[in-house]
């Protein structure tokens, strides 16, 4: 029963979008890793998350 539990869960990254389209040079990209439920959720995970390089709230969108 557990090892099903582990297989419907898989690790993602979100990647910041409004970062990729400006091309704003920095330090890096804002990335997160989490998990997410492959049976509830089957399409591409897009979520807004802090940019710490924008310094502002935007939308990260799963890789």
């Amino acid at each position: 029963m557990r090892n099903q539990a582990k297989l419907k869960r898989i690790q993602i990254i979100l990647e910041c979008l409004e970062q990729q389209k400006s091309q704003i040079v920095s330090h890096g990209i804002s990335r997160y890793f989490t998990t997410k439920n492959r049976i509830n959720t089957s399409r591409k995970l897009k979520l807004r998350k802090f940019n710490p390089f924008l310094n502002m709230v935007t939308c990260h969108k799963e890789i």
